[in-house]
């Protein structure tokens, strides 16, 4: 039987079988572009046959191999990511459309298509009948172009592609604005998409290093879609530019929330145009996160007070970023390059079928992400594209930073390079994203996944292992972590407060610094904190459960890394025990400014933890060796305590000794004090106050900065 059949060089071909001995390789045939080429040589190599042409294959039509009465289509799938293919074809050329007054150029890469057409509209709905202008477009290497000399402001344009005998209208990859649901691009000089004084727009200077960064993921509609937000444009862009936004109590909603609470950055869910099948801009009552692609380098147009306005979304977008950043707070971007909603009907497939997504051997697509279709970032094409869109987003949209989502799909290489073209800008841009290890069809040792993360050192890392070492393993709702009385943990805490960096023989942890150790106990996946607690703890009373998410952010923003809390963890945030929200109603999903109000008590608990590790660097420290420096655990501590010491006015911290203590425990316990002098108690369980909560007299003025427990005395010691 014969598994596969890929063509490896422009005159060579890979096939893969299961038993040659049941094989006559006179009988192979290979046919391309209606004529069949002539076999030169052929190499086994055991159940591989390498089979040598006598002329090139013509990519620009289908390749078959022929045996007996069995067609096998040949794959070009690894053609497309040899050096020989790259060096024919790749292209540093820019790309999309370049509008000026008297004339606009286009330009769309594609070396399979046989004919490029530009189709110009003058409506940007297609449910508007319109027959368009058509100009038929030169290629040069695999790159298509064509000038129009005439002012193309205000127009609509489309490509239509002939290629492997399907000719498809689509929409330019390349496009910045479009019209509804994202159907086809729009010409305009993109000076206009800017608001009043954007050009004066200040980025917050708040971080030296990364690990001063606290981000908190919001979704835009969330934020501000619940009747008490006191927002009037709520589920827009717009809705958080309102300042004075107020509940009903008269506390603060929206961006002065953000404001309050004291975060530097927030990471915002997909903002990028995603399929209009999720949600239809025209009529967007449906709720979607939006993790479905469709235009990759143009804002949603459901979060715009006018979808149909290709203007409007931008504008406000940048409206949106200019008042965070006024109001001193950087905004990251939730990216989803890996995948895209329907492969088939995307921009990519239509304009170059084969080239932009990943192949396993068998020519089924590759499937790591779950969604159907894995992107290829190994392709030199898809790496530029990435790399080209997350840098227009941070220069054009003056975004801070960005999350990949499914980061584990895309490679070293690219991620690196991206890195790399980042810290070109005078600003500090994040790069971080979930590194799981995705079964992707990529090499092991290529792929951005935890277990590589010495490979991209410069590059966070959504730490999965101090999340199910605090609440127990994500997928079991049932399953206790430290913080909901599991035992045994806290050797796996230690690991997870110095960042799961290597910091010595017992703790060797996976990052070579905590700037990549994104440290979460929830995110807008699965269950939130509150609901897992409802499930592990459930017999409890709500006052524990409480202490519960006190110490779990607690350790979260006292750890070594860069914090991350998901919105609402700090009022309890329930989604009423449903674990994947991405298109529940908004009553499930919507940020309830009502029970911010009711919780208040613990919002305000949140925000001075928040100030404190703002306040003191020595939580916030960059490198391991600062860590191995200063940080020494407790020994002999209680069951399920754990305790530390920062030492040394650690990264010029003006505290000289920080005595840490977590106590997970549902009664009160008893720990020695380290004989540093008198120790200063700053926060308990129910206060955090740097003024001094107590004193516990020895000799010098040092400090005891943290000391969480479950259910302890109400001196917050547990003596």
């Amino acid at each position: 039987q014969i598994i596969s059949v890929s063509v490896k060089s422009f005159k060579s071909l890979e096939i893969t079988v299961d038993d040659l001995n049941q094989l006559d390789l006179s009988k192979f045939s290979i046919k391309n572009n209606d004529k069949f080429l002539d076999i030169n040589a052929h190499y086994i190599n055991g159940t591989t046959i390498t089979l040598i042409l006598s002329e090139e294959i013509d990519i620009k039509y289908e390749c078959f191999l022929f045996y007996d009465n069995i067609t096998k289509n040949c794959n070009y799938f690894k053609l497309f990511s040899s050096e020989e293919f790259n060096g024919r074809f790749f292209t540093l050329d820019e790309l999309g459309v370049m509008y000026h007054k008297n004339f606009s150029d286009f330009r769309v890469w594609s070396p399979a298509a046989t004919s490029i057409d530009l189709l110009i509209y003058q409506n940007g709905d297609p449910s508007i009948y319109e027959i368009p202008r058509k100009f038929s477009m030169n290629e040069g290497n695999g790159l298509w172009s064509i000038t129009v000399n005439e002012d193309l402001k205000n127009h609509f344009y489309t490509y239509n592609v002939s290629v492997y005998g399907n000719t498809n209208e689509t929409v330019d990859p390349y496009a910045k604005l479009v019209g509804v649901n994202g159907y086809r691009g729009y010409i305009l000089d993109l000076k206009e998409t800017d608001p009043e004084d954007f050009h004066k727009d200040i980025y917050p200077n708040n971080i030296d290093n990364y690990t001063d960064a606290i981000i908190y993921e919001i979704n835009i509609r969330d934020m501000s879609i619940n009747p008490n937000s006191g927002i009037q444009n709520k589920g827009k862009f717009i809705g958080l530019t309102e300042e004075n936004s107020k509940t009903s109590n008269h506390t603060p909603t929206g961006i002065d929330y953000l404001k309050f609470l004291g975060i530097t950055h927030v990471q915002i869910m997909p903002i990028f145009d995603f399929s209009f099948v999720s949600v239809d801009e025209k009529n967007p009552i449906k709720y979607n996160w939006g993790y479905d692609p469709e235009n990759y380098n143009v804002p949603e147009g459901i979060y715009s007070t006018d979808p149909c306005d290709p203007v409007c979304r931008i504008k406000e977008l940048k409206k949106m970023v200019y008042s965070m950043h006024k109001n001193g707070i950087c905004v990251n971007m939730d990216v989803v390059y890996n995948h895209i909603f329907d492969y088939k009907n995307n921009c990519f497939e239509k304009i170059f079928p084969g080239y932009y997504f990943r192949y396993n051997d068998d020519n089924t697509l590759s499937n790591g992400s779950g969604c159907g279709n894995d992107t290829a970032s190994e392709k030199l094409m898809m790496k530029r594209f990435i790399i080209d869109s997350v840098m227009y987003w941070a220069h054009e949209y003056h975004i801070d930073g960005f999350r990949f989502d499914l980061m584990g799909i895309h490679d070293v290489n690219t991620m690196n390079t991206l890195r790399h073209k980042l810290d070109t800008f005078k600003r500090k841009i994040m790069l971080y994203g979930e590194g799981w290890d995705l079964k992707t069809a990529l090499d092991k040792a290529k792929k951005v996944m935890i277990p590589n993360a010495t490979k991209t050192p410069k590059i966070g890392f959504f730490n999965d292992i101090i999340r199910d070492i605090l609440k127990g393993n994500t997928f079991d709702r049932n399953d206790k972590g430290f913080i909901s009385g599991k035992d045994n943990l806290e050797n796996s805490l230690e690991l997870s407060v110095i960042g799961c960096t290597n910091y010595s023989e017992n703790l060797n942890g996976p990052f070579s610094s905590p700037v990549q150790s994104i440290n979460y106990v929830t995110c807008h996946d699965n269950y939130t904190l509150w609901d897992k607690l409802q499930f592990t703890n459930r017999n409890e009373s709500e006052e524990l459960r409480i202490y519960r998410t006190k110490l779990a952010l607690g350790i979260i923003l006292t750890s070594q890394g860069i914090p991350f809390i998901y919105s609402g963890t700090e009022f309890l945030r329930t989604k009423e025990g449903i674990e994947n929200s991405y298109n529940s109603p908004d009553y499930i999903n919507w940020i309830d400014w009502n029970r911010k109000d009711k919780y208040m008590h613990v919002v305000n608990y949140i925000k001075e933890l928040i100030f404190l590790r703002k306040n003191h660097p020595a939580f916030r420290m960059s490198s391991i060796e600062d860590i191995k420096d200063n940080v020494e655990f407790l020994k002999n501590m209680p069951k399920n305590t754990v305790g530390f010491l920062i030492k040394n006015n650690a990264n010029n911290d003006l505290w000289k000794n920080i005595l840490v203590v977590y106590n997970s425990n549902d009664t009160s316990t008893e720990i020695q004090f380290p004989d540093y002098g008198d120790w200063n108690l700053v926060v308990d369980r129910h206060t955090i106050n740097e003024k001094i909560i107590h004193t516990y007299h020895r000799n010098d003025p040092y400090y005891i900065c943290l000391l969480y427990t479950s259910d302890a005395a109400d001196e917050g010691l547990g003596v």
